[in-house]
């Protein structure tokens, strides 16, 4: 089968393999996005408050570790984001395999759409709590381009892995040749001085603004970010493929091993920024996220090693909501409330105290979901439908306690009960 792109030219199709009917999730990919997640919603503030109350060289180097690198260089926390783009990667030809079997392309391509906007406002919907106004484009934090970064992955998903690798490493050498060789207005060619360089000017330019403090690039650095989407693309085809569990994890490991040494390579050239997402951050933070999955792929898909697993499971599950909830919620706030009380003059105690409980909380919050088989999508009818439908459950809530406790904890532990009321009604 062939799209006709001109008279003369045209790009061959491929149908992704189906899995078997009766297979179910990856869980090393649940694990691996759970991992990530939890150092996001309360893991980095578990090693401060360890550090806090006894300190160590040990817990030193992690929490050096779960900090962003100021401008040049590579830590931890730098990870996380590019992990993220690549798990969306992963999970592109899996979902498309699947819903195949039932669904047409131009249903499938209304849904990628639909999921593309979803992830895009709910990113304009996080910034704008955060700042206290409206931002609808908000591109340094993750959703909006993992919204982009999807939307490029689904429509090369039938392509041939050739061309996907063309497109994805056209995209690194082309973004490398702009920041290297075109100007801006009081910024020469190839400047990547954190608070003078094309991207900045960029942002300044398209949306009038940029980070006062923080040397964060929005605009123009959203286009490297695909790149490794459409790496994680073609290790899902791996994973979706008929060789062995061993042969896909040889193949991921040499991807890895490939992007690290080719993004090290050429950072003397190009140094490794994340803030502005240069190609050798982009390589090299793709291959540290390419073999943090095969760890995960490795112990639980291959070796069969799923004790434990169950932990991060919970969380990788429902990943889109936690990220929101742990973004909107001020649940330190309120645990700060009564850990502050408890610990009294022990003041290095409250931030573990804290950390713990948050955890906590959300870990049983989402463990009662997962038990429940509510997971959340960024997806479905449509976020108006969603909408109306929250806000009639949230008044059958209301009665429900009206003659009971009121407070925020009542209503926190009330979620997941909310949430199986109108699971499939709502798809957000």
């Amino acid at each position: 089968m062939a799209t006709d792109l001109s008279s003369s030219f045209a790009v061959k199709e491929k149908v992704p393999p189906v899995p078997p009917a009766g297979e179910g999730r990856l869980v090393s990919l649940d694990t691996f996005r759970g991992f990530i997640m939890f150092w996001i919603i309360g893991g980095e503030a578990l090693a401060v408050g360890l550090q806090a109350f006894k300190p160590n060289f040990l817990l030193g180097t992690i929490v050096y570790e779960l900090n962003h690198t100021p401008w040049q260089g590579l830590r931890f926390y730098d990870c996380i984001w590019p992990s993220f783009m690549l798990m969306v990667g992963v999970s592109v030809p899996l979902s498309f395999a699947k819903r195949s079997r039932t669904q047409t392309y131009a249903q499938l391509l209304g849904h990628a759409v639909k999921r593309f906007a979803v992830l895009f406002l709910l990113g304009s919907l996080r910034q704008s709590i955060h700042s206290g106004a409206p931002y609808w484009v908000e591109l340094s934090s993750a959703l909006q381009p993992i919204a982009i970064a999807y939307l490029a992955a689904f429509l090369l998903v039938r392509r041939s892995q050739r061309l996907q690798a063309a497109v994805g490493g056209l995209i690194l050498v082309a973004y490398a040749f702009i920041l290297a060789f075109v100007p801006a207005p009081g910024v020469p060619a190839g400047t990547l001085d954190p608070f003078n360089n094309l991207v900045r000017s960029i942002d300044l330019t398209v949306l009038g603004r940029t980070y006062p403090t923080e040397p964060w690039g929005t605009v123009l650095c959203t286009l490297p970010t695909i790149s490794t989407t459409i790496l994680g693309l073609i290790i899902g085809e791996w994973l979706l493929s008929a060789r062995s569990k061993e042969s896909k994890a040889k193949m991921i490991a040499g991807a890895g091993l490939f992007c690290l040494t080719a993004g090290y390579a050429l950072s003397p050239i190009v140094p490794v920024i994340m803030k502005i997402w240069t190609t050798s951050y982009g390589l090299v933070s793709a291959g540290w996220a390419c073999l943090m999955l095969l760890l995960f792929y490795w112990v639980i898909d291959v070796r069969g090693y799923r004790k434990g697993s169950l932990l991060f499971v919970v969380i990788g599950s429902n990943a889109v909501f936690i990220y929101m909830f742990a973004s909107i919620v001020p649940l330190r706030q309120w645990v700060s409330i009564f850990t502050r009380s408890i610990v009294g003059t022990s003041g290095h105690l409250e931030p573990l105290l804290q950390a713990v409980v948050v955890l906590v909380v959300e870990w049983l919050m989402l463990f009662r979901m997962y038990r429940n088989r509510i997971f959340i999508k960024a997806c479905g009818q449509g976020p108006l439908f969603s909408l109306f439908q929250l806000q009639f459950e949230c008044s059958f809530v209301e009665d429900i306690f009206a003659d009971h406790i009121q407070g925020h904890w009542v209503l926190l532990f009330s979620v997941p009960q909310l949430l199986s009321r109108f699971y499939y009604k709502l798809q957000l």
